[in-house]
């Protein structure tokens, strides 16, 4: 049956208008010590509108940017669309390589820099000749010319969403199987998704002031519409640094942040975390990657009972599964491993290889249905097939579920460990680590081994001032978890390498040990 357009509607740009309409007097934005009103947000999305129109943008041209956190990322973003033009954020952490992949691949017809990347500009004019238009975010930028200074020359365009729900209106990069970045097409329907999943679940605090150290081009930046569709306030810092995080929060009376587990750790472990005052701290959201559960109760005893996780990925952006705070607070169940039950408007089943539904308490894929799916890879249609295959979203993610409803992630399918013909789940034993009173943070991977086809080895980073001994987490692993998986070795290390997102990068670890020859992917 065809659907009927009356059945069609809903978009991120309507959101973003009636915010700015219902709040005009208060705050939407502190960025770098200076405001930005509800008032004055509409009136810079219009200008931008009105000079994106005056470059002669037209509804699926592509926008890209590269900057730290501002306030003006956002104003582009939310014109992008309401005019249904295609968003692209880049990570400022990239290197030009991909950088300059993601232009081209994504067809940029305008790319937007704040003065921190001007280097980075001037390098990606001379390998992307398809960009028209070369701007700064800044005023002050020696030859290059203000977009800003262009945009406010203009009368603001009505805030009138021109853009389908059906329209691509962000592209998001993620890694490429084939070491070239993936764009993510996510839909007009997807975003708005988003913002209703969250604005339905996560909890917020009705006096909403969102402190955001990580990334909005990323992550958190699903957080900002729903802030402000309630009225809130986004104080937005450059960077993370767990002192001038734990300043801003008290400055501020921030009530809601976002943060990576490593994030979390650096503050827990900030000699200035024992005086600091989180009282007015009311929902502390944590995703992106596992976070080992005694850190978890150790952030409660801290930070009181604020915590909520969610689990999702690029592909079906932020919300697949949540913990809410009463989940982390349970003491019949142990829920603090769990990455929790769906998201509402969210199916999710594990799916064997075959695509079949696994027996109660087996692991088996997280696969994935919603309207918040992506509708598939920018001009990958094989790679779109393969991941979107018999109606469902395909994660890679291996997990089981509980009695109790809950959802257990074991790793990625590609970190599984097969050792001796036995599969050794890393976040398992990882979590074992971490329990240990002296373990930071642990990552295990596999290695190779003669006898063993792949060992498993543990990398950890210990507390400040702790110490352990090989033998004794061996000991820890095999008394929880028995000798299959236990580690072969142990490495202490200073610290683990991350991804540009905060995650512990796994690949750059097992290149350590792997050098030329390749790992085998089941």
């Amino acid at each position: 049956m065809t659907t009927h357009r009356a059945h069609i509607g809903g978009t991120i740009g309507d959101m973003i208008i009636q915010a700015i309409a219902r709040y005009p007097d208060r705050v939407a934005f502190i960025d770098d010590q200076s405001q930005l009103g509800y008032r004055q947000l509409g009136e810079r999305i219009g200008q931008a509108m009105a000079a994106f129109t005056a470059l002669g943008l037209k509804r699926g041209d592509g926008v890209a940017q590269l900057s730290g956190n501002r306030s003006d990322v956002f104003v582009v973003m939310a014109a992008a669309y309401l005019m249904g033009l295609r968003s692209v954020t880049l990570h400022g952490m990239g290197g030009l390589g991909d950088h300059a992949y993601i232009i081209g691949d994504a067809e940029a017809c305008l790319f937007i820099a704040d003065r921190g990347y001007q280097a980075r500009l001037d390098a990606l004019r001379a390998h992307c000749p398809a960009v028209r238009h070369w701007y700064s975010h800044d005023s002050d930028v020696p030859g290059q010319a203000s977009f800003w200074d262009y945009a406010t020359g203009f009368e603001p365009a009505p805030l009138r969403v021109s853009a389908e729900p059906d329209d691509v209106i962000r592209l998001a990069y993620t890694g490429g199987t084939t070491g070239k970045p993936k764009g993510v097409m996510l839909t007009n329907r997807s975003v708005w998704m988003q913002a209703l999943l969250l604005l339905a679940a996560r909890q917020l605090p009705a006096e909403l002031r969102l402190l955001c150290p990580t990334p909005i081009s990323h992550g958190a930046g699903a957080m900002l519409v729903p802030t402000l569709w309630r009225g809130g306030t986004v104080i937005l810092q450059r960077g993370f640094d767990p002192e001038k995080y734990i300043a801003a929060l008290q400055a501020h009376r921030a009530s809601f942040s976002f943060l990576v587990p490593t994030m979390i750790y650096a503050i827990l472990d900030h000699p200035h975390c024992k005086t600091a005052d989180f009282s007015s701290l009311r929902l502390l959201s944590y995703g992106a990657s596992p976070m080992a559960p005694a850190r978890i109760e150790e952030a409660m005893r801290v930070f009181g009972p604020v915590l909520v996780q969610s689990y999702g990925q690029t592909e079906s952006p932020s919300n697949i599964l949540f913990l809410s705070q009463e989940d982390h607070a349970r003491t019949d169940v142990n829920t603090l491993g769990a990455a929790g039950m769906p998201y509402p408007g969210v199916t999710v089943e594990l799916l064997d290889d075959q695509d079949n539904p696994v027996e109660a308490g087996q692991v088996g894929e997280l696969c994935v249905r919603s309207p918040l799916v992506m509708d598939g890879y920018w001009k990958q249609p094989e790679l779109t097939a393969e991941v979107l295959r018999s109606g469902w979203l395909h994660t890679g993610d291996m997990a089981y579920r509980d009695p109790h409803g809950y959802y257990f992630l074991v790793d990625r399918k590609k970190d599984m460990i097969i050792s001796g013909g036995f599969n050794v789940y890393p976040k398992e034993v990882e979590n074992v680590l971490t329990a240990h009173p002296a373990v930071a943070e642990a990552a295990v991977i596999g290695v190779p081994d003669e006898k063993w086809g792949e060992a498993v080895k543990a990398v950890v980073v210990l507390r400040a001032g702790a110490t352990a001994t090989e033998a004794e987490l061996q000991s820890a692993v095999r008394a929880a978890k028995g000798p299959v998986n236990t580690p072969k070795s142990v490495d202490f290390v200073q610290a683990l390498p991350l991804t540009t997102l905060g995650k512990h990068d796994k690949n750059q670890l097992r290149a350590r040990y792997w050098g030329d020859r390749t790992r085998k992917i089941n």
